[in-house]
């Protein structure tokens, strides 16, 4: 029998995708080193010159891949807002952030984004990153792996490495937001480290932060708050396909999601934890743990706000 998924996926270039990424990269980075204007949109989150000009290349780039199998609607946190109506039609479509972390632009920290996925059947099935401050790229294709370059001044890339990345360390990694740091995270956190001997908590801007956790130099990144699909989309593709998920916060699944989180940090055994790990508690650690609760964050909802999420 056919398989149309696997077909489906073959003929999505990830490398044109890395380009055009590159291309609205390199465009943002001739606005980032000069005087911009900062606008407010109606919910008070700022616009510059520089997300414009990274959607116009973009959606560009993205029109003019070849073969009418990869023209797919694009939904754009700076396009046009798309009814529902219209929307729950697409069963495959292209979701994309121009810039991630406009914040982080405009303060000029160098954490900021662009971000391209495309999502089939509400999942994300291929996300690219691109940090161009940094000089990071990051990308997935659903059961191709996940990967991630540094990118030089020439945008050249070089030093590819699969993810996640082998960690030496022995502290527990925390990673929130820089600029959205809520009561209702910190209380989060507070609750996950009292039981957790070595932690560190790392401040982070944008999709960044879910990308710390693919690639292991985080182990968890909680977001009790508001966001939106094209802030997380890109991401959360590199992240499923690193070993990882971005599952929904359920209140009340607490011991499901801390039976996930320790099973980041080492193996749960008949007789409880492994002695080679020792930042986490035994007492805290229940055999053959299940995770009833924990589901990945859907796409394409009616009203494209993410529920609460974990990343880990």
């Amino acid at each position: 029998m056919k398989n149309y998924e696997n077909d489906f996926l073959k003929n999505v270039p990830v490398a044109e995708i890395i380009e055009i990424a590159l291309s609205a990269g390199e465009k943002i980075m001739q606005i980032y080193e000069e005087e911009f204007v900062v606008e407010y949109k109606e919910d008070k989150s700022p616009l510059t010159e520089a997300d414009r000009a990274a959607h116009g290349v973009i959606c560009e780039g993205l029109q003019r891949l070849s073969g009418n199998e990869l023209t797919f609607p694009i939904l754009s946190e700076e396009g046009r807002s798309i009814p529902y109506e219209e929307r729950s039609k697409w069963e495959t479509y292209w979701c994309i952030d121009p810039i991630d972390g406009t914040k982080e632009f405009i303060k000029k920290s160098g954490e900021f984004t662009v971000n391209i996925a495309l999502i089939h059947k509400k999942e994300p099935v291929l996300g690219v990153v691109y940090a161009p401050a940094i000089g990071e790229l990051y990308y997935a294709k659903k059961d191709e792996g996940a990967y991630k370059e540094r990118v030089n001044k020439r945008e050249k890339r070089i030093e590819r490495v699969k993810l996640p990345i082998k960690q030496d360390r022995k502290e527990f990694v925390i990673v929130a937001s820089k600029s959205h740091l809520n009561k209702e995270t910190k209380n989060f956190i507070d609750n996950l480290t009292s039981n957790i001997q070595h932690s560190t908590f790392i401040s982070k801007g944008s999709s960044l932060k879910l990308l710390m956790v693919a690639e292991g130099s985080a182990d968890i990144y909680p977001r009790l708050g508001p966001t939106m699909e094209w802030d997380t989309a890109a991401a959360d593709a590199i992240v499923r396909e690193s070993g990882k998920s971005v599952y929904e916060y359920v209140e009340g699944g607490v011991q499901g999601l801390r039976c996930k989180v320790q099973g980041a940090r080492c193996k749960v055994q008949d007789e409880g934890l492994e002695p080679s790990t020792q930042n986490l508690k035994p007492k805290t650690l229940n055999p053959k743990p299940t995770t009833p609760n924990l589901k990945p964050i859907p796409y394409n909802k009616p009203n494209l706000l993410n529920p609460w999420f974990i990343v880990v």
